[in-house]
């Protein structure tokens, strides 16, 4: 069996299975198994593959096809160029949330002091690490197993970050300030769950994805408490859902944010709102 042969048995069968992309997941996990990046595959696409690593890779379609999470399988994710841990604690990373990274990047502050709420794997406060010159970042999640993951995650990418454990701002300093918070806290309104794919809903911990009875409940939580740790003119950075451009910016203004302004992602969706602490 060629590689060729493989990538189009495996297109088939997840796309049979109804999985949006099968064609990139069937070469992703082609790649996996093989060790060849994808410009290898297409290198070495008449080559012959031996039984075992042919079995191995129908082994992982079928689980994909099941609509395990191909960052479930693969065990990682790339993002901002970096590649991150996945596991089943944490919110596998999307595309959409790199725009909440390159909106806080644009407005951070040399050796700004970065806060990331519900932090999951990571992958938000490690890449403003990164590409932020001189930040201070920390990094908070209520979730043991995930903060477990951003360690991991931190320590893979060479990040000299702060890690805590704290329920939103419970366990910071009373008086802990910081030029910037920005995060991605659980926004599904709880009787949406179920209508979620089932790579979302069966796989990602539901507490990454309960916003309680409206979405709302983290976004009023923030707005409430983000003043007591933003300095003056501070810059506060969320991401939205997609019907959550009108409430969560109302939120903001009523606490007391001004030059509020939603950002739309490249399917022309509202998802990151970004505020200013009035001085």
């Amino acid at each position: 069996m060629t590689i060729k042969e493989l990538i189009t048995i495996g297109e088939k069968r997840l796309d049979d299975a109804g999985i949006h992309d099968a064609s990139n997941d069937a070469r992703e996990l082609l790649s996996f198994v093989t060790g060849r990046d994808r410009t290898g595959l297409i290198m070495y696409i008449n080559t012959e593959v031996s039984n075992g690593t042919a079995q191995e890779y129908y082994d992982l379609i079928e689980e994909r096809a099941s609509r395990v999470p191909l960052q479930h399988i693969t065990g990682e994710q790339e993002f901002m160029g970096y590649r991150f841990k996945v596991t089943k604690d944490v919110l596998v990373p999307r595309m959409d949330t790199e725009l909440l990274v390159e909106e806080a990047a644009k407005r951070a502050i040399l050796g700004a002091r970065i806060l990331d709420l519900c932090t999951g794997s990571g992958i938000i406060g490690i890449s403003l690490k990164k590409i932020c010159f001189g930040a201070e970042v920390t990094m908070t999640d209520v979730s043991d197993a995930a903060l477990e993951v951003a360690k991991e995650n931190a320590e893979a990418n060479k990040a000299e970050v702060r890690i805590i454990k704290s329920d939103m701002f419970e366990g910071l300093d009373p008086g802990e300030k910081f030029s910037m918070i920005v995060s991605n806290p659980p926004y599904i309104a709880a009787s949406e769950i179920a209508e979620l794919d089932p790579e979302v809903k069966d796989h990602d911990p539901l507490i990454a994805l309960d916003g309680g009875k409206d979405g709302l409940d983290f976004y009023r939580i923030i707005a409430k408490e983000a003043p007591e740790h933003l300095l003056p003119g501070g810059h506060l950075l969320l991401e939205i859902g997609y019907d959550q451009g009108e409430t969560v910016p109302a939120l903001l203004a009523e606490a007391g944010f001004r030059d509020i302004e939603v950002i739309k992602d490249l399917a022309g969706n509202d998802r990151v709102v970004a505020a200013v602490l009035c001085k």
